[in-house]
């Protein structure tokens, strides 16, 4: 069964979360750098079936783009190009860093582990990816 894969877009660094083939549960997959995305997605093309990319759109509280936006858009042209038959969605990745830390501190990571950006990246792609689930759902 085809996976979806989501995306928390940096300027630095994208974290990469993937579903289970059943699509329950969301999963953190790796951190990448960003100039190596595109790569890294052609690669796991080849390897895995995925349905879906989900792509973490930054907002504002007042619902608007916020000033990262700028990088993601270009981002997500070039990954639609390069990808014209897969189906990308957006998906507001509001608080996700901050609950990323929440999360990351509540499963007993010790405070290095928790600075990691790398692991917060990903662990805020997984959280997309699994509030992305539950919308789907419903």
């Amino acid at each position: 069964m085809p996976r979806i894969i989501a995306i928390d877009y940096g300027s630095k660094r994208v974290g990469l979360a993937v579903t289970d083939p059943l699509k329950i549960l969301a999963n953190g997959l790796t951190t990448v750098h960003s100039k190596d995305v595109i790569k890294f997605l052609e690669d796991y093309l080849k390897k895995e079936e995925v349905e879906c990319i989900v792509i973490g759109e930054p907002k504002t509280l007042r619902n608007e783009p916020s000033d990262s936006a700028r990088f993601i858009e270009p981002f997500v042209k070039h990954l639609k190009n390069k990808f014209p038959g897969m189906k990308i969605e957006r998906y507001d990745e509001r608080f996700t860093s901050a609950m990323a830390h929440q999360a990351m501190l509540l499963g007993g990571l010790k405070k290095k582990a928790r600075q990691n950006k790398e692991t917060v990246d990903m662990v805020s792609a997984t959280i997309i990816l699994q509030d992305y689930l539950e919308y789907i759902k419903h």
